[in-house]
């Protein structure tokens, strides 16, 4: 494997790339206007997404725009779908009451009044992140840290709350919409450091955001470089979640402080650290850039393994032959298939989900048109409150069609690989709508986990 310092010293680079940094421009809800490609948009679909734009998060950049859209086939387009704002992301009276505000003021503190009435809605924190996720210092709870599994920490640092460019089925949004009683962050890397110095159990620090690699990487420095002492030998694992080798694969390649990132990775694993970068690919059209494959390059050539992760959405991948051609094309750039998820139920998710039973479908469907390379993605996976349960198939037992479930990850670690089984419901689309088969009254780990809601024992197993 090529070391990145002589890689960057000799500059080899394609000949399609030019080694000075390009500018990053991105547009908002209030730059809708200004965006030269929806001209061909009627002034009603310019509306739609302005509605919707004004209670779902809206950004995206200009890199995306010009390379991962085919302009020709809009609405339709996944990439146009994965980032522009449509009507059905709001239900009918949500969409018509927004609609009907924006028509009758510009007063921007009564439409962020509605908008607010319809987030809380939505959903905006699933799966108790809020309540049980949090982890204590002396008793005393550390923002920007959840911790619910016991070897896994998430950390949210407050330079990576945002991304170059949002996903519009993004499961964090509450994340960037300026509610500060809805944000997970913290700036604080000493806090972060003691946390982990004290729980010895934890082999993995998943950074997470928004998108920690919008951060300067002397901001990544901060929070990294300190656990190459001999305190942190029991972290093993460093994850950053990431949407930037989409989005923007400059940050790899020719930012400002691309070197210097790549440097800091490399270091991190030759010091013994596994460095994973969590890539979200939610098609396979935005991994055959020249761009991103240069970028994919540069990361392997620093020794960081490359995982990669989507949820099953409709209108973007409904559809098994676009799973297995981004497999096959994640295997053929030396990247792991790692993950596909059940979209959650959050935000515009009426507008995505999928059933579980078809999830099912294409999950198997894309699964045996892959060699064995390919066949590592795991799912359909949804992350509920009480863990990560794993869609394992569909069958006949004892004249009852069920649903075989099993947790991958789970507050509770002696529930993890536990098979259980749920009446077989077409329409759906989470576990909350499951019913246990067999004549159960209740899932195995019903009692526990309502306990944790309750308070009554504690969800924290570490």
């Amino acid at each position: 494997m090529t070391p990145v310092l002589p890689f960057i010293k000799k500059q080899i680079i394609s000949e399609q790339f030019d080694d000075t940094p390009e500018h990053f421009q991105v547009y908002t809800e209030r730059q809708l206007d200004k965006i030269e490609a929806l001209a061909q948009l009627s002034e009603e679909q310019l509306l739609e997404m302005k509605v919707v734009a004004n209670v779902l998060p809206f950004r995206v950049n200009k890199y995306v725009i010009d390379n991962l859209i085919n302009w020709r086939d809009i609405p339709d387009d996944p990439i146009f779908q994965l980032v522009f704002p449509q009507k059905g992301m709001l239900s009918h009276d949500d969409f018509e009451q927004m609609e009907a505000v924006m028509r009758s003021t510009n007063d921007r503190s009564i439409i962020l009044e509605k908008a607010n009435e319809i987030r809380r809605r939505l959903n905006p924190h699933p799966a108790e992140q809020q309540s049980l996720n949090v982890p204590y210092l002396e008793d005393v709870p550390i923002e920007g840290l959840q911790h619910k599994y016991r070897e896994t920490v998430l950390f949210f640092p407050s330079q990576g709350q945002v991304c170059h460019s949002f996903c519009s089925f993004c499961f964090r949004w509450a994340q960037f919409i300026g509610d500060k009683d809805l944000r997970f962050s913290n700036r604080e890397a000493q806090k972060l450091h003691t946390y982990l110095k004290q729980h010895k159990n934890i082999s993995d620090l998943l950074i997470t955001g928004g998108d920690p690699m919008v951060m300067k990487t002397d901001h990544l420095v901060a929070y990294l470089e300190p656990i190459l002492r001999p305190e942190f030998a029991h972290i093993q694992t460093i994850r950053i979640g990431t949407k930037s080798l989409s989005f923007w694969p400059q940050r790899y390649v020719n930012d400002e402080d691309a070197a210097q990132l790549l440097l800091l990775l490399e270091k991190m694993v030759k010091a013994g650290k596994h460095i994973a970068i969590m890539a979200h690919f939610n098609h396979w059209r935005e991994m055959v850039t020249p761009l991103v494959r240069e970028a994919i390059q540069r990361l392997r050539a620093a020794g960081v393994v490359i995982r990669t992760q989507s949820p099953l959405l409709n209108h973007i991948n409904n559809d098994p032959e676009v799973w297995a051609y981004m497999w096959r094309e994640q295997v053929h750039q030396g990247l792991v298939p790692y993950y596909m998820f059940v979209e959650r139920d959050t935000g515009a998710r009426r507008y995505f989900e999928v059933p579980l039973a078809r999830a099912w479908e294409v999950y198997r469907e894309a699964l045996q048109r892959v060699s064995g390379l390919g066949r590592t993605a795991r799912g359909p996976s949804m992350s509920t409150g009480p863990g990560k349960v794993e869609i394992q198939g569909i069958t006949q037992i004892s004249n009852e069609k069920v649903f075989v479930l099993r947790f991958l990850q789970a507050r509770n670690p002696d529930w993890v690989q536990r098979p259980f089984f749920a009446q077989f419901d077409p329409e759906a689309t989470w576990l909350d709508q499951l019913k246990p088969a067999f004549g159960e009254a209740k899932f195995f780990f019903q009692d526990e986990y309502d306990a944790m809601l309750n308070k009554q024992i504690s969800p924290r197993a570490y």
